[in-house]
């Protein structure tokens, strides 16, 4: 269940985060916004983290598979843009919610129903700032061993097992159980 690779970038100061600052449980998702897979992922990880409230730390990082899925690094650039506007989460969802509608006309509508400043928007969207985090971020997945989309990481370890919202539930909660927060 748990694999044997390690998450070669531990949580920092330029992840965006959703739960507990000081949570003893960490889940790190490399994702695709363009992805089936992740866009089934996306309510479990959603589920998890409210049922694990205070508990469980979440991060999101872009793994765009350019290959299969040619609006993946767009979407990816949206959230980032979106991100420095206080919006990645936001923005994050309407993306997952909407993976049909990934082109560059739609990520600026959903920028608009955000109430983001477009024009703002617009320039983040192509700035070399915006590029280099959807890049590190997926450097470090390489790095990390990830090879596919969504690939998990508790506390640092690689998880190759069944991320079904049971399944996932239960490891992290178990791993919760082992630092004494359950």
């Amino acid at each position: 269940m748990i694999g044997e690779a390690r998450l070669s970038v531990p949580i920092g100061p330029s992840d965006h985060v959703r739960g507990s600052a000081n949570a003893p449980v960490e889940l790190v998702e490399y994702g695709d916004f363009e992805c089936p897979s992740c866009g089934r992922a996306y309510p479990i990880a959603k589920h998890v983290l409210e049922k694990m409230n205070g508990v469980l730390k979440f991060a999101f990082r872009n793994f765009p598979l350019t290959q299969q899925h040619p609006d993946a690094v767009n979407a990816a650039r949206a959230a980032e843009a979106a991100g420095l506007q206080g919006r990645f989460w936001q923005m994050h969802d309407i993306l997952f919610e909407n993976q049909e509608y990934l082109d560059y006309e739609s990520l600026l509508q959903y920028a608009v129903e955000l109430r983001i400043d477009a024009n703002r928007f617009a320039r983040d969207f192509r700035s070399p700032k915006v590029e280099r985090k959807v890049l590190a971020d997926f450097e470090s997945g390489v790095r990390s061993g990830v090879n596919g989309t969504p690939t998990f990481f508790i506390n640092g370890i690689r998880y190759d097992g069944d991320w079904s919202y049971y399944s996932l539930l239960q490891v992290l909660q178990s791993v919760a159980a082992e630092a004494n927060f359950v």
